[in-house]
């Protein structure tokens, strides 16, 4: 189920796509240690220091999430001329990050967040920042640097917004305006109880408590929140919304419809950062040819990487293959399903206005005519089920000393192969009733059928399919094997 998202991840580091960070960088400190006693000077806990480490926050890990994926990444922001601002600056530096256009402010501090740790627990944060209006210098020195990282033109631009001040009404109204004329999507993480300046912009992604403020509704209500949402989109011009809601998954709405994709995560030990993470990789996927639906799917698994971690932690390129590759071969079983799971995934997919393709057959010693038939199949929408004989119903057809392999060793082959969605058993002479259950938008054969020949064609045609009929490989066949294996 996830060798499309497989193969996108794997290209991410040749590809030669620059995306562009444009927001509010910041250093996070963590203070790690241990607590033991109370001490006796206030009623707070000692923490016995063990370690203390520096990361990248705000825009700047955005922007290590992308260049940890492999992207070419570049990044505007704005630092202080203080020590803080040089390890930041290094920090970036180090991830791979192009910094030719951080900018360095004497006027106000690099902003910082200082968490002191107890083992996995938050004893308390320290901020240091300012929220000061960007001067009138200050703007057109951002302005400037923005003018001309765009006109380099970056295949997207993420707004990375914390609300510290570099992100005003005007510089992100001018930045979408830009990118308009260059036609560059832009991407933003909101920050604020007025949307108004991202308008015009591809999307947004909020997080659960961001979108309710926004909307003004109550975060526990979902279905008053996502029916705003709809709304929040539709006043933005918007393509499309994503609201992260944690445990709850990322609820994506655009003009069609709102779909939910639930969370992945197995443990959860921090979510700060995971913002981030989700955005940098929806972009990713987005200028790498996936959907926005496939790009937040990608972006849920990479969010439930980094939360299973302590601390703000980019995702890794490598991390989020092995957890696809792992997932993916856990749900290759889950591809086989019986009538009531396969109707609801059915379902799920006409709801979400994908095509769907039926073919069947005994698939007796699975070779390469098979799989390129079933490739091909694939190709003629976008779901592909597969109607499996079972043993039984192979044996009729072929003789008693058919199937050579039991029809539970067919299925767990066929759900392997990247081309198949869903496989489900059927023991009746032919298909008819599962085709009439689905009701799929295309049914395949080989060609060694005619049109006419084949069972349901003419259902599927009442109701506005059609009958695809797919040349087959020449010189491949079970019947082939079993003389050989015979000789």
């Amino acid at each position: 189920m996830n060798a499309h998202l497989i193969e996108t991840v794997r290209h991410f580091r040749e590809s030669k796509k620059v995306i562009l960070v444009i927001g509010d960088v910041m250093l996070d400190r963590y203070l790690m240690g241990s607590v033991n006693r109370i001490s006796p000077e206030a009623p707070v806990p000692i923490v016995l220091l063990n370690k203390s480490e520096e990361r990248a926050g705000g825009a700047a890990n955005v922007a290590a999430n992308l260049s940890g994926l492999g992207i070419n990444t570049k990044i505007i922001g704005c630092i202080g001329n203080d020590s803080t601002g040089q390890s930041l600056k290094q920090l970036i530096i180090d991830a791979g990050i192009d910094i030719a256009n951080i900018m360095i402010s004497t006027l106000r501090p690099t902003v910082s967040k200082t968490r002191v740790m107890s083992g996995n627990q938050q004893i308390v944060r320290i901020d240091d920042e300012s929220t000061s209006v960007f001067t009138s210098n200050e703007t057109e020195q951002l302005l400037s640097k923005v003018t001309s990282a765009l006109n380099e033109k970056p295949a997207m631009v993420i707004l990375s917004d914390y609300a510290k001040g570099l992100l005003s009404e005007t510089t992100c109204q001018l930045i979408i305006s830009q990118c308009k004329q260059l036609n560059i999507p832009v991407i933003a993480d909101p920050k604020g109880r007025d949307y108004g300046k991202y308008i015009g912009a591809t999307a947004l992604t909020p997080n659960k408590k961001e979108t309710a403020e926004a909307c003004g509704v109550a975060m526990h209500e979902t279905e008053a929140l996502l029916s705003a949402a709809k709304q929040l989109k539709n006043n933005l011009k918007l393509d499309f919304l994503a609201v992260t809601r944690g445990e709850e998954g990322i609820s994506f709405i655009d003009n069609n419809q709102t779909q939910h994709i639930p969370a992945t995560a197995k443990k959860v030990f921090d979510v700060s950062g995971a913002g981030d993470t989700v955005i940098a990789t929806l972009a990713a996927g987005l200028v790498h040819g996936l959907s926005p639906h496939d790009a937040l799917q990608l972006a849920n698994i990479a969010a439930g990487i980094v939360v299973g971690k302590v601390g703000t932690v980019p995702v890794s390129q490598n991390e989020l293959l092995k957890t696809l590759i792992s997932e993916d071969g856990q749900s290759q079983t889950d591809k086989i399903c019986d009538e009531n799971q396969l109707l609801a995934l059915v379902s799920q997919w006409k709801d979400s206005h994908q095509k769907i393709v039926f073919t069947n057959g005994c698939f007796d010693l699975l070779h390469a005519g098979h799989v390129t038939y079933l490739e091909a199949a694939k190709k003629t929408g976008d779901k592909l089920i597969l109607g499996l004989n079972t043993d039984r119903s192979v044996s009729a057809l072929k003789g008693p000393t058919r199937p050579v392999v039991h029809e539970g060793d067919r299925a767990r082959v066929l759900a392997a192969l990247a081309s198949v969605d869903a496989v489900i058993l059927f023991d009746e002479d032919t298909p008819l009733q599962l085709i009439d259950a689905i009701h799929p938008d295309v049914i395949v054969k080989g060609d060694d059928y005619t049109e006419e020949q084949v069972v349901g064609g003419k259902e599927v045609k009442s109701w506005g399919g059609s009958v695809k009929l797919i040349p087959l490989v020449q010189g491949r066949s079970t019947s082939n094997i079993i003389k050989k294996l015979g000789t």
